[in-house]
C-alpha cells in the first residue's frame, strides 16, 4: 500500500515554493502525493504575515484532532513562518498536543530527520526551531507542482524592517544564493520544459549585497535572461528604494522579461510611508514610475497597498487614492492593516478603528477594480499570446496569462497546458479575458 502525504500551504509564493521542497523531501522518503483524507503525513506550511492566515491554520490543525485520535499513526507536522514567532511553538504544543513535529523556516532541510526521529518511537511532540538563519543549503530537490511555471529562490530574508512587517523576525537577515547555483537551476528548468521562471526573494533588488563577488540584481537578471531557450522571466518582489535605472535597462534589453513590474507602494502619504519605515517618499516613487515608462512606454505596474495603518487620517488616505489614480496600476493587492505582535507598528498609538478601515478599503478596491476593468476592455478585438498553465473544470476552459499577467480563457479539445497560445480576445470580465485561438 502506498504511503501518502499532503502539504497544506498558506501565504506567498515563497511558501508555495518551500512546500515544493517539503514535498521533495517526503517523496525521497518514499511517500507519494495524495489528498488530506488519505494521507499518512500532513504538513502545514504556515504564514504569519496577517492574522487571517494564522486563524485559518489554527482552524485546520484543530480539525484533525478527531482523526488523530482515530488513527494514532497519522503524522502531523507544522512548519513555516508562524513557528518562528516568539512563543508560537509552545502555543501549538498547548493548543494542539496531538501535533507530532514542529519545525521552522531556518531548518526545513531537517524535516526528514525530524520525521524519522518521531517514527522511531519518540512519544511527545518534537519541536526543533532554529532562532537564527544559517548558511543557505543547496542541492534541494523540490517536487514542483506549478508546471509550466517554476519558482527559483535567489535570496532569503530581509533587512528592511518595515514597522508593520514580521518577515525579518521570522525569515532572518538577507542571504543571497551564489549566482552559479541560480544559473544552473534555471538552465536545468528550461531544459526540462518549464516556460515561465520567477526569481523569488523578500527583496530581489537587494540580491548580492552580502556576496563576496558583489553581483547586483540587474547583473544577475541579465545573465539569467541570456540563457538559451524560450521562456518568460519574472521576478518578485521589488522594493522601491532599490528599484533603479540599471534594472530597467536590463528589462528593456531582453524580450524574455515581461514589461510588468510589481512595485509595492503601500501608501501614498509621505507621513505614513515614514511611519512604515519604507525609506522613500511618494514623490520618489512617482519619479521611478516615470523613469520606468521613459524606457518602457508600454510597461504596466502592479502594487501592494495597505489602508488603516496606525495614525492614518482621511488626508493620508486621500493621498493614497491620488497616487493610485496617477500611476494607474494594472492591478493591486489591497490590504487592511493587520497588527502583528512583535512589530513596532503594533505598539503605535492611534490604531485606526475597524469601521474606518473597512470604509477605506472598499473605496480603494472600487478604484483599483475600475482601473483594471478599463485596461481589460482595451484588449477587446486584439490578439495576445498567453502561456497556458491550467484547466478550469467549472468553466470548461483552459487558461493562461499574457506578459502583463492578464488571465486569458479559451476552449480546446486537447490538452494545451504548457503551450504558447495566440488568442483573439472576444470578451472580458474584470481581470479575466476570453478569446478564441488564432
Amino acid at each position: 500500500m502506498e504511503k501518502r502525504y499532503t502539504v497544506i500551504t498558506y501565504g506567498c509564493q515563497m511558501n508555495v515554493h518551500e512546500s515544493e521542497k517539503i514535498a521533495g523531501i517526503l517523496e525521497e522518503m518514499g511517500y507519494v502525493r495524495g489528498g488530506e483524507e488519505d494521507a499518512q503525513i500532513i504538513v502545514f506550511n504556515t504564514c504569519c504575515i496577517r492574522e487571517n492566515a494564522e486563524n485559518h491554520a489554527f482552524g485546520n490543525i484543530g480539525a484533525l484532532k478527531k482523526r488523530k485520535k482515530e488513527d494514532p499513526d497519522l503524522l502531523i507536522c507544522v512548519g513555516g513562518c508562524m513557528m518562528q514567532e516568539k512563543g508560537m511553538p509552545e502555543e501549538i504544543k498547548r493548543k494542539f498536543p496531538f501535533v507530532d513535529v514542529v519545525f521552522g523556516t531556518h531548518n526545513l532541510y531537517e524535516l526528514r530527520h525530524l520525521i524519522e526521529m518521531k517514527q522511531a518511537g519518540r512519544k511527545k511532540i518534537l519541536i526543533d526551531i532554529h532562532d537564527k538563519e544559517g548558511e543557505i543549503i543547496e542541492g534541494e530537490n523540490p517536487s514542483r507542482t506549478s508546471y509550466p511555471n517554476a519558482w527559483v529562490n535567489i535570496n532569503y530574508g530581509c533587512n528592511n524592517f518595515c514597522t508593520y512587517c514580521i518577515v525579518p523576525y521570522v525569515r532572518g537577515r538577507e542571504r543571497s544564493r551564489k549566482p552559479e547555483h541560480i544559473l544552473s537551476e534555471v538552465e536545468k528548468l528550461v531544459k526540462e520544459g518549464y516556460k515561465e521562471i520567477t526569481l523569488l526573494g523578500q527583496n530581489v533588488n537587494s540580491y548580492g549585497k552580502d556576496l563576496e563577488c558583489s553581483m547586483t540584481f540587474p547583473e544577475l537578471l541579465d545573465k539569467v535572461a541570456s540563457i538559451e531557450g524560450e521562456f518568460r522571466l519574472r521576478f518578485m518582489t521589488s522594493h522601491p528604494k532599490d528599484f533603479n535605472e540599471e534594472l530597467v535597462k536590463v528589462i528593456a534589453k531582453h524580450d524574455k522579461i515581461p514589461n510588468l513590474i510589481h512595485l509595492p507602494v503601500q501608501s501614498g502619504s509621505d507621513r505614513i510611508l515614514s511611519a512604515m519605515n519604507r525609506r522613500y517618499t511618494s514623490g520618489e516613487y512617482l519619479a521611478k514610475v516615470k523613469m520606468l515608462r521613459f524606457y518602457l512606454p508600454d510597461a504596466e505596474l502592479t502594487s501592494d497597498i495597505i489602508v488603516g495603518f496606525p495614525g492614518e487620517t482621511d488626508e493620508d488616505f486621500e493621498a493614497t487614492m491620488r497616487l493610485v489614480k496617477e500611476v494607474d496600476f494594472a492591478s493591486a493587492f489591497t490590504f487592511v492593516y493587520s497588527k502583528r505582535k512583535g512589530t513596532k507598528a503594533a505598539e503605535m498609538e492611534n490604531q485606526v478603528p475597524e469601521e474606518i478601515q473597512k470604509k477605506r478599503i472598499m473605496s480603494l478596491i472600487e478604484l483599483v477594480n475600475a482601473q483594471t476593468r478599463a485596461k481589460s476592455e482595451k484588449y477587446l478585438g486584439k490578439e495576445v499570446t498567453i502561456l497556458c498553465e491550467d484547466y478550469d473544470t467549472k468553466k470548461g476552459m483552459y487558461l493562461g496569462r499574457d506578459e502583463y499577467g492578464r488571465m486569458g480563457y479559451f476552449k480546446s479539445d486537447r490538452n494545451r497546458i504548457g503551450d504558447w497560445i495566440r488568442l483573439k480576445i472576444t470578451d472580458c470580465s474584470g481581470i479575466s479575458l476570453y478569446g478564441e485561438e488564432v
